[in-house]
């Protein structure tokens, strides 16, 4: 499923960009610079510029369309959800993920890495080796919304 929303966002890069002929510094729509004869293009976006490939077409559109997923935060609320309970110690009281996270931070690592891992086969999706993550139902929904 990753990989057709990765060639559904490919497309959309190639609508937004226009192929570019760098040596001659001219569009060349055809797809072949009309002057120099070459298609080896570039591909240009306007406003943001032009470079090889599409993948820095996607990173440039999600980054302008989408918030990313700040996957520790994200893992919290997962936590929490999962034990709502208060712990008491004395006069003060903690959520269950404060004591988690000051007691045994190792442990907390390994488990927000196994379910960072878990939801990346679902839920979470990167596209540059989990630096930045979005969430499935939202780039189904930008590619529902630049439908071509």
């Amino acid at each position: 499923m990753t990989t057709e929303i990765k060639s559904q966002l490919e497309k959309i890069a190639l609508a937004k960009t226009i192929p570019f002929c760098y040596g001659c510094y001219k569009e060349a729509e055809s797809g072949k610079c009309k002057t120099c004869g070459s298609d080896d293009l570039m591909r240009l976006l306007p406003g943001s510029g032009c470079e090889y490939g599409t993948d820095w077409v996607i990173k440039e559109l999600l980054a302008e369309n989408l918030e990313p997923v700040d996957v520790d935060e994200a893992f919290e609320e997962f936590v929490r959800d999962s034990y709502p309970q208060s712990v008491t110690i004395g006069w003060m009281t903690f959520d269950a993920v404060s004591i988690m996270k000051e007691m045994d931070p190792v442990s907390w690592n390994c488990a927000e890495s196994e379910w960072e891992s878990q939801m990346s086969d679902e839920d979470l999706i990167s596209f540059d080796n989990g630096s930045t993550h979005y969430w499935r139902s939202d780039l189904e929904g930008f590619i529902e919304g630049h439908a071509l």
